[in-house]
């Protein structure tokens, strides 16, 4: 029994949610392998080899793995599939585009963001917004699984020594082309990858308040910056800022959120957060059944205080 972990990087290095999902395979017994598809990307195999827990790397270099295109790199997993009992892929946009197309083509059913491994064929994953846990068994010959990043520890990033062998490329599908991208450049901590994150929701007001009160204290702290969904609508803050069901999972050491309710919607991006602190005027709002600490306060005069004794 062996598990097959689709890395994601950037053909230099490893993303961190790649630790996370080696470290649900290796919990699912046996031993744990890792693909590398990309372009130019032997610098990734490399760091791929270094990880903790891993066996053997799969390197495939080809022009038509270079941006990651669904296709392509579902037809690269496919090419190998046949060895594993178990495919995983961190629980990104990238894992949910490709995951699906390999479970369709095996014929079997995806196991969708596990945040835990009870067996080699049980899972445990969120469901009702993360309210309840569903308890999953696959009788499947290949387990399909996508898994939450936030659920289980990143394996160490050295200490390995894996062999790295290469396989051959998976030809461009000719069904999609890779046009162009537009990355948003930023000095603050990756919102899914950071340590601290301060949130703001929509008690806020504009997004010139948004900015006023957040940035000094992300500056502070040299955080990531947040938003719920209700400030994002309001148009506070731009989309990639969400956190919440239908934006980004996070857990990161510290989460300060100003302003915001607490809807189900938000919590269940955030609540596995290991501290939770909670600036908001009304004392019933949910927020504060999920924070370790909780102020009562008007957050305008709140948060100011606190950059000031930071």
């Amino acid at each position: 029994m062996t598990a097959l972990v689709i890395a994601e990087h950037d053909n230099a290095s490893i993303k961190g949610a790649t630790l996370n999902t080696v470290t649900a395979a290796a919990q699912c017994g046996g031993e744990v392998h890792v693909l590398v598809a990309g372009s130019n990307a032997a610098a990734a195999a490399q760091a791929a080899a270094q990880i903790a827990g891993v066996s053997k790397v799969l390197h495939a270099d080809g022009a038509s793995l270079a941006e990651g295109l669904a296709e392509n790199l579902a037809a690269q997993v496919l090419a190998v599939a046949g060895d594993y009992s178990h495919i995983l892929f961190p629980a990104t946009a990238s894992g949910k585009n490709v995951a699906p197309r390999v479970a369709a083509k095996l014929d079997v059913a995806q196991i969708s963001d596990i945040t835990k491994v009870d067996s080699a064929d049980t899972f445990e994953r969120p469901i009702y917004a993360g309210n309840a846990i569903a308890t999953v068994q696959s009788t499947d010959a290949v387990k399909v699984i996508t898994v939450r990043s936030t659920g289980f520890d990143a394996a160490a990033a050295t200490g390995g020594s894996a062999a790295v062998e290469s396989v051959a490329a998976a030809a461009d599908s000719g069904k999609s082309s890779f046009v162009g991208r537009e990355v948003t450049k930023s000095d603050r901590p990756e919102l899914t990858a950071a340590k601290i994150i301060v949130s703001g929701g929509r008690a806020l007001g504009s997004d010139e308040k948004f900015q006023e009160v957040l940035t000094p204290l992300a500056d502070k702290l040299n955080a990531a910056i947040g938003a719920s969904r209700a400030a994002v609508d309001a148009g506070y803050a731009p989309n990639d800022l969400q956190v919440g069901q239908t934006g980004k999972i996070v857990a990161p050491e510290l989460y300060i959120a100003l302003g915001i309710s607490g809807a189900i919607q938000h919590l269940a991006g955030m609540k596995d957060s290991k501290v939770i602190v909670a600036v908001n005027k009304d004392p019933e709002a949910p927020i504060f059944s999920v924070a370790d600490y909780g102020l009562v306060a008007d957050l305008f005069t709140a948060t100011p205080e606190l950059v000031s004794k930071l």
